[in-house]
């Protein structure tokens, strides 16, 4: 696989009938390894390692209805109340991030109302705050770091 833009993880592998899988830390079993995946995977483990939000906070790949739609996000991170911190929008190593990914996290959003949004495809990280009240957003350098709110 690509080399990508984040830090290098230990990732457990698995082949089987010529195929190879990827453990997911999150979902915990192993995931058939595309493109896609490994930048999915890189996320976690950034999230993880890097800015070391727990794994009980983090949701891979579920789905969640828009306008009758169903459809899946890659990475949620909630915050400790249930209401969603991060929101993650994946793309394959091959992927140019253009204003159609940044329009599909938009559209997620207006239903999951996360605070910060990421776009990535392994190779470009683009991260923004959204401000609701003034409805626009801010392009930050990352993502911030995990606080326990106490």
């Amino acid at each position: 696989m690509l080399k990508l833009n984040f830090p290098t993880y230990p990732f457990r592998f698995k082949n089987s009938e010529n195929k190879v899988s990827i453990f997911d830390e999150i979902r915990k079993k192993f995931i058939i390894l595309t493109p896609e995946e490994w930048v999915r995977q890189h996320v976690v483990h950034y999230l993880i390692n890097e800015k070391k939000y727990p794994k009980s906070l983090i949701n891979v790949e579920k789905v969640l209805t828009i306008n009758k739609l169903r459809k899946r996000y890659d990475i949620v991170v909630f915050n400790p109340d249930g209401s969603i911190h991060i929101l993650v929008e994946c793309k394959a190593p091959e992927v140019k991030i253009s204003q159609a990914t940044f329009d599909q996290i938009a559209r997620y959003n207006m239903t999951m109302k996360a605070r910060f949004l990421n776009v990535t495809n392994g190779l470009s990280h683009y991260y923004c705050q959204m401000d609701f009240e003034n409805e626009k957003y801010e392009f930050l350098q990352s993502l911030p770091d995990y606080k326990m709110e106490l």
